[in-house]
């Protein structure tokens, strides 16, 4: 027992003196030491103290756990960076993996499915339930390659490809992100002249400008894949919207105008060539009938005139006799004989008019 109830003396307030009197004694120091060592041995298979195997059974269970705890697991949206001694020196992916326990290694393990979004030009706000865009116009407003002011909000995605590099080649990488783009938009639009850039031109101002952000963050060896940019809102500056409307509403007539002239030009020019080429045709077929009515009436002349060289009489009356043919042809006419005499015939000149008639 610690404490001892012997003698019979008064002593101090511990008791163990001559004088008489049951005070109690202080713990026995050595004899607490003791038995916790018996405590121990008894703990320790064998009981032979801290030498020997037991030390050694002790030292291996602390290993084993000290290795289990290198054990760690991936999430299938997620990456492994282990670090030995803060450097990165190899990527895992998802499951279980090992890596030596703490402190020699480490894992960090970021999402890299996660697409992440960043507004250039406007920030989203949340109202009672609706967004409403806020506009930025330190970032919006850009000058075109026209010497030109165009208001332009951009809205990119983009997700952690190099889990490694994201981590410890860039600081800050969302802000990064973001100024390289502002750099690169700004660089494709000083290229772009403001109306293209406000008309036909928005798909190309897109894919020039994402692949020039992935250039900029390669380069950066940042571990960033851009997956998408997107044109939000393309207008000139709101202190000119009136008038650039105005410039619009003008091009736009110009536009109907030109269209307008040009079907007309369509519809003129194949009727114009169609109707001189019909007027040539005639053309070609009236001089090859004059050509040959001439040439005919060369020939018959010809043969005319060797008939009269051959007999002129018998030519010449048969000419006559043509050409009385012909002039007495349509008229009306009573032919008398020279037997009559001197008697006038009676003519049925009513008969006469009405068959002719």
């Amino acid at each position: 027992m610690p404490w001892d109830n012997k003698g019979s003396g008064g002593g101090g307030p511990w008791g163990g003196g001559n004088g008489g009197g049951g005070g109690q004694r202080p713990p026995d120091i050595e004899e607490m030491i003791r038995k916790s060592q018996d405590r121990v041995k008894e703990m320790i298979p064998g009981g032979s103290g801290f030498s020997g195997k037991g030390f050694v059974f002790i030292l291996g269970v602390v290993l084993l756990l000290w290795l289990a705890s290198g054990f760690y697991r991936v999430q299938p949206n997620q990456q492994g960076v282990v670090l030995q001694f803060g450097k990165w020196v190899t990527t895992t992916e998802p499951g279980l993996n090992w890596h030596y326990p703490y402190p020699i290694q480490t894992v960090l393990t970021p999402e890299v499915t996660t697409i992440h979004q960043i507004n250039i030009g406007f920030r989203g706000t949340n109202a009672g339930g609706r967004v409403q865009k806020r506009s930025v116009t330190e970032e919006s407003l850009m000058l075109t390659g026209d010497q030109n002011i165009i208001d332009i909000n951009l809205t990119l995605q983009w997700k952690i490809a190099e889990p490694g590099q994201y981590l410890f080649n860039i600081r800050d990488q969302e802000a990064t992100v973001k100024i390289a783009a502002e750099s690169a938009l700004r660089e494709i639009i000083g290229r772009t002249d403001i109306q293209p850039a406000l008309t036909e031109a928005r798909d190309d101002i897109q894919s020039q400008t994402r692949i020039l952000l992935q250039s900029i963050l390669d380069g950066y060896e940042a571990g960033i894949l851009i997956t998408e940019v997107q044109l939000q809102n393309v207008q000139p500056p709101a202190a000119v919207i009136d008038a650039f409307d105005d410039v619009q509403r003008s091009l736009q007539d110009k536009d109907r105008a030109r269209n307008e002239a040009e079907k007309y030009r369509n519809d003129i020019i194949p009727r114009a060539r169609g109707e001189a080429q019909r007027q040539i045709q005639e053309a070609e077929a009236y001089k090859e009938r004059l050509v040959n009515e001439a040439t005919g009436e060369a020939d018959r002349f010809l043969s005319v005139y060797r008939e009269y060289k051959q007999n002129p009489e018998v030519t010449k009356r048969r000419m006559y006799l043509e050409t009385m043919q012909k002039v007495l042809k349509s008229t009306d006419k009573v032919i008398l004989g020279s037997e009559q005499g001197g008697v006038v015939p009676y003519l049925p000149l009513d008969q006469l008019r009405k068959n002719s008639q």
